[in-house]
C-alpha cells in the first residue's frame, strides 16, 4: 500500500546520545535515532489520505504538521533506525486503514422467548416464597 522507497526520501534522521545509565559507552556514542516526517508537505499521500492521517494522528503531530518518533532500544544506530522506520510504517498504515461499518443484527425470536420465560420462572419463584393468604 505504501511505497517505502519514496517515503524514505522524505524522512529526516538525527542521531542523538541515548539517555539513562549505560557506562562509558552511552557517553561517547550517538545511538539514539530521532525521525521527523513532514506530513503536511508530503508528496506521497493525496489530499484525502493527508486529511485522514492528520485527523488520526493529531495528538502525535507538532503544530507544524511534523511527526517525530525516536528509538534508543538497542546500542546500534542502524538497528534503531530500522526499528523507528518500522514503527512509522505501522503508524501510517493503521492511520490509513478504514474500519468497516457495523451492521446491526436483529435479536432472534428464540432468544427473546427464552429471556421472557426466565423472567417468568424467576417471578414465580419469588411468589412461591410468600406466605399463603388464608382467609
Amino acid at each position: 500500500m505504501l511505497n517505502e522507497a519514496n517515503l524514505l526520501k522524505e524522512l529526516q534522521f538525527k542521531a542523538l546520545r541515548s539517555s539513562g545509565a549505560g557506562g562509558q559507552h552511552v557517553n561517547k556514542v550517538s545511538s539514539k535515532i530521532e525521525l521527523s516526517f513532514n506530513l503536511k508537505d508530503s508528496l506521497i499521500f493525496n489530499e484525502n489520505q493527508k486529511v485522514r492521517l492528520l485527523k488520526k494522528l493529531e495528538n502525535r503531530l507538532t503544530k507544524d504538521g511534523f511527526l517525530i518518533l525516536s528509538c534508543d532500544t538497542t546500542r546500534s544506530q542502524h538497528k534503531n533506525k530500522g526499528l523507528v522506520i518500522k514503527r512509522l510504517m505501522a503508524l501510517l498504515e493503521s492511520g490509513l486503514k478504514t474500519s468497516k461499518k457495523r451492521i446491526p443484527t436483529k435479536t432472534p425470536k428464540a432468544i427473546i422467548k427464552k429471556r421472557l420465560n426466565n423472567k417468568k420462572a424467576h417471578s414465580e419463584k419469588k411468589i412461591n416464597r410468600k406466605k399463603p393468604n388464608i382467609s
